[in-house]
């Protein structure tokens, strides 16, 4: 809970909170209560982990809707100044490496909108292929083609 205020500041950055579907300048009440949740939950089917920077929370990387060997990737940089230098990709290769140690995970999903050029670089760098092209999102604040990538992990 002490990291509160890093997630009230994202709420606060407008690029991160339209690239991410955050609320803008989110009620503080109703960001905390989603931060409590967040922190206390414990879920068989998702696990998700924060991201520092001497020692201050940037970000947070997911793996959800694990089942069996198998779970969908995400990573979130809660700062956009910090975006582009590498954080993300780095955080992605370190929880899929956790994924792939701590719960067997050899099968990592992932999905972006095709604007997030940032996140589709990732993706391909990681080895992620484009698997599928199905629905549309906000991202943004434009709708666009959402586009799934599957990875076969080995260490």
């Amino acid at each position: 809970m002490t990291d509160y205020n890093s997630v009230l500041y994202w709420s606060k950055d407008e690029s991160f909170c339209l690239a991410n579907g955050w609320e803008y300048n989110q009620n503080s009440k109703e960001l905390y209560q989603w931060w409590l949740n967040c922190v206390n939950n414990k879920s068989e089917e998702l696990v998700r982990l924060g991201i520092t920077l001497h020692d201050r929370l940037i970000g947070y990387a997911d793996l959800a809707s694990i089942n069996n060997n198998t779970a969908e990737l995400g990573v979130a940089i809660g700062e956009s100044a910090l975006w582009g230098k590498g954080i993300g990709f780095y955080s992605a290769e370190c929880m899929m490496q956790y994924g792939f140690e701590e719960l067997g995970i050899t099968v990592f999903n992932a999905e972006t909108h095709e604007a997030n050029v940032r996140s589709k670089k990732i993706l391909g760098k990681l080895g992620f292929k484009e698997i599928s092209r199905v629905g549309n999102e906000e991202y943004l604040g434009t709708n666009g083609q959402l586009i799934q990538y599957r990875l076969f992990y080995k260490n």
